[in-house]
């Protein structure tokens, strides 16, 4: 059993690898195979399922689909853009404003929201929008590991860790991961502006989009809101965070019918529901709760334990920069799914602080995601609107922005991380 599960999960993980468009179908074999050779009881296997993280990923979905056609982030977006003078401090402005809002928004959704705008100024002043839109994913990218509600993997280790919306922030007395992520985010701003030092050109002050509705936005608002509140709630059920969400989904749905009499935007915000991404997580909590259960996770962790010859300092680099390389090749949804586990057992085995090692795979599986094209979902995002529009995205047009902004990155939230909580 233990081997035939070995040869399954590094199997899954090739099949991950080689076949991106199909990941959640992947996952969802992979777990029936968990289940049909016994590793994984089918009464069991809902159970291993974080629903709470589910939810929240599902309710916050539909609401960036709101936020979107409320035309708010577009207004935002043109509000940020009058104070610009340069293309190059438009550039950055917009590389910081993505990171902003994709800190309380899905990754892509930002990147859907900004990249246009981004292409109506490379266009306007004659540059290539190649590296505009390229900056504004990574940054996005980025930002998304800030706040509980930003990215799928701060959701994972918010659901897996216990860890509420101000625990992100500071925990314990001590400053949250979202301080790492900002400071890391604020050492890539020279990077921004030594790459695009050329690009001195005037711009074009846009006009001021028009918001359509300003209930979104409220639901947003009210989301992040309810999060915080919820985090001083005592003994509170695990779906807590992930009822809120789909709640006030709901509420913003069936107030859309009611307002317009049809059902429109119910449609287009079902249509545009990324179901894969629900899928493969559903699939990849049922592979790793299988190889949990026959001893494979344990495995891992006592290698890890071995080879960093029990010292922390040792162990948390390996498990930044391994998860930085990793995440370059392979979404980190289902990376930081198996990993979650097996830095909860390296901590156990070695008496380590167990949100160093949470943070510190954060760090390197998120931001490790902008090292490669294929590393990140935003950053796939961003080089389809490319491609779609006309432009050709080189490897090497990738790196020149990727490598220097994930090095100064991970660079500074590694040592922030280690400072605060390494001990």
């Amino acid at each position: 059993m233990f081997y035939a599960a070995i040869a399954v999960f590094v199997l899954t993980y090739i099949l991950l690898l080689l076949l991106p468009k199909h990941r959640a179908y992947v996952a969802l074999g992979a777990a029936v195979v968990f289940i049909a050779m016994g590793a994984m009881p089918l009464s069991k296997a809902p159970g291993a399922i974080s629903w709470n993280v589910i939810m929240m990923i599902a309710g916050t979905m539909g609401m960036v689909t709101l936020f979107i056609d409320s035309k708010m982030p577009d207004r935002m977006a043109d509000m940020l853009l009058q104070k610009t003078k340069s293309v190059k401090m438009a550039v950055v402005a917009l590389s910081v404003f993505s990171g902003f809002i994709s800190a309380f928004m899905d990754n892509v959704a930002t990147v859907l929201i900004v990249a246009p705008i981004g292409l109506v100024i490379a266009r306007r002043i004659g540059v290539s929008p190649v590296p505009v839109i390229i900056s504004i994913s990574v940054s996005s990218n980025l930002q998304g590991a800030a706040t509980l509600v930003g990215d799928t993997t701060s959701i994972m280790l918010g659901g897996y860790a216990g860890m509420d919306f101000l625990d992100f922030i500071v925990m314990n007395g001590r400053p949250g991961i979202f301080w790492a992520v900002e400071l890391g985010a604020a050492a890539t701003i020279p990077v921004l502006l030594y790459l695009f030092r050329n690009e001195k050109g005037s711009i074009e002050k846009p006009d001021l989009t028009q918001v359509e509705d300003l209930f979104p936005t409220f639901l947003l608002v009210a989301t992040v809101v309810l999060l915080i509140s919820a985090s001083f709630i005592p003994n509170k059920p695990e779906v807590t965070n992930g009822v809120i969400c789909v709640v006030l989904c709901a509420v913003g749905l069936i107030r859309s019918y009611f307002r317009s009499g049809n059902t429109d935007l119910i449609k287009k915000t079902a249509k545009e529901f990324d179901f894969q991404t629900l899928l493969l997580l559903c699939g990849m909590f049922i592979v790793v709760g299988s190889v949990t259960r026959v001893g494979l996770i344990d495995k891992i962790s006592s290698f890890f334990v071995w080879l960093s010859g029990d010292s922390l300092f040792i162990v948390y680099t390996i498990i930044v920069f391994f998860s930085v390389l990793f995440s370059a090749f392979i979404d980190n949804i289902p990376y930081v799914a198996t990993m979650l586990p097996v830095v909860q057992g390296i901590a156990a085995m070695t008496g380590s602080p167990p949100y160093l090692l949470y943070y510190g795979l954060l760090v390197g599986a998120t931001l490790g995601g902008n090292l490669t094209p294929v590393g990140a979902s935003a950053n796939i995002a961003g080089i389809g609107i490319l491609q779609k529009n006309g432009y050709d995205v080189s490897t090497k047009d990738f790196l020149r922005i990727g490598l220097p902004f994930t090095f100064a990155a991970v660079l500074v939230g590694y040592v922030f991380c280690w400072i605060f909580w390494a001990r």
